[in-house]
């Protein structure tokens, strides 16, 4: 019994020992590591973050937590003052969210840097050069717990009044009439099916058709030739009857020219003509009516007229 008590305090002596070891030489490399004095400013809750928890930039550990306080100039404000090495560049555009350490509660410092704003952040508790603490992905979730409760409870409630007896009966009919459409669905392929299986006939068919359709197509091509021939033996025709057009019009210019001469001179003429046979037969009946009453007048000549009244010779009678 008492050599088991020797051995687990020689056994602790070694822990306390290693650890003391340890934690003295991390002090002694840290020691004289030279850092800047930040301050992180923020409206929210930081539980979970102690002094001396570890400082992160961009996923490496880079200083500690000095202290959690409120600011004593407004107490809504907390700050948290921390240390960053020397040799890390801060830029004005650096921010801060609180990360779960992890499943202890405890939580730690990580630094982001939107990488917008390249001027440097100089170090100090100054109130317009102090950090940021943003809500992380973790805070937003758990700000927005209430939100999404609220909307489960109403989900669950709307729920509840779509899956009441009447619906459910409804429902129940939908899905008969699903499984009816499915049914004749079923039947519809296996018709399509034998439709199809007579596809290849009818593209033999088909093909047949279209040869067919070729051979119309060639006599359609070389009776569209004849009459291409015989329209231009109609056009040779149709020239020639202009011509033949043409000429019958000289000719009947010319025929009303020499019916126009003819109604000028020559008929004036024929009538003159006329005028002077029609005189000479008047005269020639005279002649004629003048031999058959008295032809001695034919030798001795016409006998004398009577005087008339007032001319020599005139007797008036008893």
């Amino acid at each position: 019994m008492g050599r088991n008590n020797h051995a687990l305090v020689t056994g602790l002596f070694l822990i306390v020992l290693v650890t003391s070891a340890t934690a003295f030489i991390y002090w002694i490399g840290t020691m004289n590591k030279e850092r800047n004095l930040y301050v992180i400013s923020t409206q929210e809750s930081v539980s979970g973050l102690n002094p001396e928890s570890t400082v992160f930039f961009r996923g490496i550990a880079v200083g500690k937590v000095i202290s959690v306080k409120f600011d004593p100039l407004n107490s809504g404000i907390i700050l948290v003052p921390i240390e960053v090495d020397k040799d890390i560049l801060l830029t004005k555009g650096v921010y801060a969210t609180l990360q779960l350490k992890g499943v202890t509660g405890l939580t730690q410092i990580q630094l982001q840097d939107t990488g917008k704003i390249t001027e440097k952040l100089p170090p100090g508790d100054r109130p317009l050069f102090r950090i940021p603490l943003v809500p992380s992905l973790t805070d937003k979730l758990l700000n927005s717990g209430e939100e999404i409760l609220q909307k489960a409870d109403h989900l669950m409630i709307r729920v509840g009044a779509l899956l009441n007896d009447e619906n459910e009966k409804n429902i129940g009919g939908i899905l008969v009439n699903l499984k009816t459409l499915t049914d004749k669905l079923s039947d519809l392929q296996l018709k399509v099916d034998i439709a199809l299986a007579g596809v290849p006939d009818l593209t033999v068919n088909a093909q047949k058709s279209l040869a067919h359709f070729n051979a119309l197509s060639t006599d359609a091509q070389q009776t569209l030739k004849h009459i291409d021939s015989l329209t231009g033996d109609l056009r040779a025709l149709t020239k020639e009857v202009k011509t033949l057009s043409v000429k019958a019009a000289g000719f009947a210019d010319t025929g009303k020219t020499a019916g126009d001469m003819a109604m000028q001179t020559t008929l004036p003429k024929i009538n003159q003509m006329l005028t002077e046979l029609q005189s000479t037969t008047s005269q020639v009946k005279r002649v004629a009516s003048m031999l058959e009453n008295n032809p001695q007048s034919l030798l001795l000549g016409p006998d004398p007229k009577d005087a008339g009244p007032g001319e020599p010779g005139f007797e008036e009678l008893q």
